[in-house]
């Protein structure tokens, strides 16, 4: 596996961290950055220029992740050259299939299932429902198909997210990273570090990931009453106290972001289901819990592995960031300490992640965690 990195700020060039990029031989160009640069077509020539023959994905965030450092408002690449193995790229839009099932399993299909070992999924994030996209795509995987990924953010403004495969970024894109290969050993793994606080109530009104009724009340209107001044911020002031939701009693609790608010219908739309019965909590977290939580995630990714990962992509959540503020690198450092200094480190900060439980091979979507995917040849 050869790897080249590099950070670019504003309307500066691209400055090389690592590796010699004219070096790579069809590479898997990964391009995370903020929506506004993103934006700007100039940007996918840019590293077409870099990499002609690269296939380059790219994706905005909330911030980006490169090595031990948390870059904001900048853009990160990391091309990687796969010396062992292969790599396949689709791309869906919702514009094309506005059902979030039927569009995962339509990309799914697309892949060949022979020799695929893991999906690598970056998504539009501010109006898909992740959980409907990971149901299709669990569907119809076969089990030993890991799946896991992140949808894209747009810093804390919720207005929108863009995606692209080797063309500039747009509104609307899903796209799927197919991995392959015998000598592949790629592990994924998330924990939050979140703790619930005040009463249970039962979700009694819900669609999909739009939340209408609490325990017969309306959602929002609690929400707001708990928030107090706070609730002047929705939603940017919700990714402080996200929802644990709990569908049966022996399931692990599932972390819920609100990613919009309406007045008018008094309702939430969140980032992945909320079904009817379901049980719900206010969660809270601390600077010391949040980089705790990562810690656990590394190890959790690191347990059972053969070889020491090349690769790291974490995808961590966007109100994680709000939390650490300026300690924000302190939950990086963390993962790095547990997964060693010889992997390459991207990723970013998201509206959404996507990984399996440990210890479970079902992908399910999270919010306000730290997930890891580990890569070596």
């Amino acid at each position: 596996m050869k790897i080249t990195q590099a950070i670019k700020e504003g309307k500066q060039p691209f400055k090389i961290l690592s590796g010699e990029n004219h070096n790579l031989k069809e590479p898997l160009v990964l391009v995370f950055g903020n929506r506004y640069l993103l934006e700007d077509d100039t940007l996918f020539n840019e590293v077409k220029e870099l990499f002609p023959s690269g296939h380059i994905v790219m994706g905005s965030t909330a911030g980006e992740i490169i090595d031990d450092t948390v870059l904001q408002g900048g853009v990160s690449l990391t091309a990687i050259e796969f010396e062992k193995c292969h790599f396949s790229v689709k791309r869906k839009n919702v514009s094309e299939i506005d059902n979030e099932l039927l569009l995962g399993q339509s990309l799914l299909n697309e892949f060949s299932k022979e020799g695929l070992k893991h999906i690598f999924l970056v998504s539009e994030g501010s109006s898909i429902n992740g959980s409907a996209l990971i149901e299709g795509f669990e569907g119809v995987r076969i089990n030993n198909i890991g799946l896991s990924g992140g949808l894209c953010g747009d810093d804390d403004r919720f207005e929108r997210t863009l995606a692209s495969y080797n063309e500039s970024a747009k509104e609307g894109e899903v796209i799927a990273i197919g991995f392959y290969g015998e000598s592949l050993e790629i592990t994924s793994a998330n924990y939050g570090g979140w703790t619930p606080f005040g009463p249970q109530r039962i979700i009694t009104k819900s669609k999909n990931n739009i939340l209408y009724e609490l325990d017969g009340q309306p959602a929002l209107d609690l929400y707001k009453k708990y928030l107090g001044e706070k609730a002047k911020e929705l939603p940017t002031s919700a990714l402080l106290y996200p929802l644990s939701v709990r569908v049966n009693e022996n399931d692990e609790p599932l972390v819920r972001t609100i990613l919009t608010i309406d007045d008018a219908s008094n309702t939430m739309t969140l980032a992945g289901d909320v079904p009817e019965g379901a049980r719900v909590q206010l969660m809270m977290s601390t600077v010391d819990d949040i980089v705790d939580g990562a810690s656990i995630a590394a190890q959790y990714a690191m347990n059972g592995r053969t070889n020491k990962p090349e690769l790291a992509i974490l995808i961590s959540c966007v109100g994680r960031k709000l939390v650490m503020d300026q300690r924000t690198e302190e939950e990086v450092e963390e993962v790095i300490s547990v997964i060693g200094t010889g992997a390459a480190v991207t990723g970013f900060y998201s509206y959404g992640e996507m990984a399996p439980f440990a210890g479970k091979d079902a992908c399910r979507l999270h919010n306000q965690t730290m997930t890891l995917t580990l890569f070596s040849e």
